[in-house]
């Protein structure tokens, strides 16, 4: 069971990252079926190189994917069936983790939610755009968990941001 909940952690998240960037990525590449003028081109450099950073590094390598790692290495070490069972939610942090990092994880989540309702109100070239930025920072965000479990892992070494588990709380 130890083992499970590491692997059904970290395996669910990125299934869960996976199958935004399945859905995404036709969209994205139906950039190529339409005729984009200059001003699309530099809207679509500029999408990508932002989500890149803002989502891809910021979002994801600075914060949620070791935290993801972190999480789902704690978990192996503490099996609780219900932490074990719901492991993907375990390791993004929805439960069993400080009142502000919940409320940050299920805020973000609200977000996203609407973006992708706004978004898909636009028509091409303008979804595929913003579509094509979120797939690169997806894209980042999958090799960045990948990238944190091969240095916990493999090479053993030390995650070292907080996993902001219930304890951690700081007093106000």
């Amino acid at each position: 069971m130890k083992l499970l909940g590491c692997i059904w952690g970290v395996g669910g998240v990125l299934i869960l990252l996976l199958f935004a960037v399945y859905r995404l990525t036709p969209m994205a590449l139906a950039l190529g079926d339409g005729s984009m003028e200059l001003k699309h081109w530099g809207f679509l450099a500029l999408s990508i190189s932002y989500m890149a950073y803002a989502e891809g590094i910021k979002g994801f390598h600075q914060g949620f994917a070791p935290r993801v790692v972190k999480r789902a290495l704690y978990l192996k070490k503490n099996p609780r069936l219900s932490h074990v069972v719901f492991a993907p939610f375990f390791c993004m942090s929805y439960f069993y983790a400080t009142r502000k990092r919940k409320i940050s994880s299920l805020g973000l989540t609200g977000l996203i939610i609407c973006f992708v309702i706004l978004v898909r109100l636009l028509s091409q070239p303008w979804r595929g755009i913003l579509d094509a930025g979120v797939v690169t920072g997806l894209t980042i965000g999958c090799g960045s968990i990948v990238y944190f479990l091969y240095l916990a892992t493999i090479r053993g070494e030390t995650i070292s941001i907080s996993a902001d588990f219930p304890w951690e709380e700081k007093e106000s």
